[in-house]
């Protein structure tokens, strides 16, 4: 799985998932990232990767023309890239360490829903319990349960709730 994720927003970003994660895939993954982004990846500064064999010169190569410096973490330190490896944490712990999956294509929508989930549902603590696609301005309303209605919605086949004010 490749997959990018904003720090000071949290919103994750997945790439792609492959089997075999060779150079011209991984190059490619980052073109589509810039393009997805268009005129939001002038926003960005910096890109932290690890020092995975797949990234060569030519993948460092397509982010300076957006403005993107690429940082190499330090060898065998994982803890300086710790925002990917918690959410690389969270969606085994939460999804696919409890479902079987049927391959590439099945692995790949379920990160596809969980990331939508992450982006737009799942509360973090560094954000005041806010998830990444809420807004920076906007604080997160708190309902009154004795008098609201609230609407569940599962995701996943039910591996993962979410929940609503229902209107």
């Amino acid at each position: 799985m490749f997959f990018v994720i904003e720090v000071g927003t949290r919103h994750v970003h997945v790439l792609g998932v492959t089997a075999h994660p060779d150079d011209a895939w991984t190059i490619q993954q980052a073109r589509n990232l810039l393009m997805d982004l268009g005129e939001r990846a002038t926003r960005f500064r910096f890109l932290i990767r690890d020092r995975a064999g797949q990234f060569i010169e030519a993948f460092d190569a397509v982010l300076p023309g957006a403005g993107i410096e690429v940082v190499k973490i330090p060898p065998q330190s994982p803890r300086a890239n710790a925002y990917a490896e918690r959410w690389v944490r969270t969606v085994r712990a939460e999804v696919t360490d409890r479902m079987l999956t049927a391959g590439p294509r099945h692995l790949q929508s379920v990160l596809y829903e969980c990331a939508a989930h992450y982006n737009r549902h799942r509360p973090h603590r560094a954000r005041n319990l806010r998830p990444p696609d809420c807004g920076d301005g906007i604080t997160a309303s708190v309902a009154d349960l004795a008098t609201a209605r609230i609407r569940s919605h599962e995701v996943l086949g039910g591996l993962i709730h979410e929940y609503e004010q229902a209107a």
